[in-house]
């Protein structure tokens, strides 16, 4: 019983000084005043958190700044997140737009064109072809229509059967084939469907 007494204290005191200096502070205000404390540093200091088991210690102003930026960073990235994500959702909306004038287009004209002249390209199920292309899709979409009306106006092209984006279209310069049921095929370069 006279050992566990000794003990006991010892175990106290050893907890109660970990405890006491776990955390000590090395703070300069502007007028380059030091002092060492328990508690953070007030945030217009420069602060040194001190280590007392190892002797290191950590610039908090440093640390806090790093974490500042971090964060500033991520807001960026969600905005830019955010700006992708409205871009996205205007591009589908101006596709599914587009689409809907040439379904009405045929529906209104069964004659000059066949029910699959102009088929949609939906945004989630693009053909492989058609992917690369997706950013520009309500462009295509348009210029599919414009160049249908284009090979009806050439007096050569009885009904449009088909209008597709062809396998030669670039980035820059989307190239479009139009068939028809007089076996013709009509090739129009985006350049010449703006005009």
């Amino acid at each position: 019983m006279k050992l566990v007494s000794p003990i006991m204290g010892l175990v106290a005191v050893t907890m109660l000084s970990g405890n006491v200096f776990a955390g000590v502070y090395k703070c300069t205000d502007a007028a380059g005043k030091t002092a060492y404390q328990s508690s953070p540093c007030a945030e217009e200091n420069k602060a040194l958190k001190i280590d007392v088991k190892t002797g290191g210690s950590t610039d908090l102003t440093v640390q806090l700044r790093l974490q500042e930026q971090e964060q500033e960073l991520k807001k960026q990235q969600e905005v830019e997140r955010q700006k992708q994500q409205l871009k996205e959702a205007t591009r589908i909306k101006d596709a599914t737009e587009q689409s809907e004038k040439n379904q009405q287009l045929i529906k209104g004209n069964t004659i000059q064109y066949s029910a699959f002249a102009i088929p949609p390209y939906r945004h989630d199920r693009l053909p492989e072809q058609i992917k690369p292309f997706a950013s520009r899709l309500p462009e295509i979409e348009k210029f599919r229509r414009v160049a249908a009306l284009r090979a009806l106006a050439t007096g050569n092209c009885m009904r449009v059967e088909s209008v597709q984006l062809s396998v030669q279209s670039q980035m820059k310069q989307l190239i479009f084939s139009a068939d028809c049921s007089s076996a013709k095929t009509f090739h129009y370069k985006e350049s010449e469907l703006i005009k």
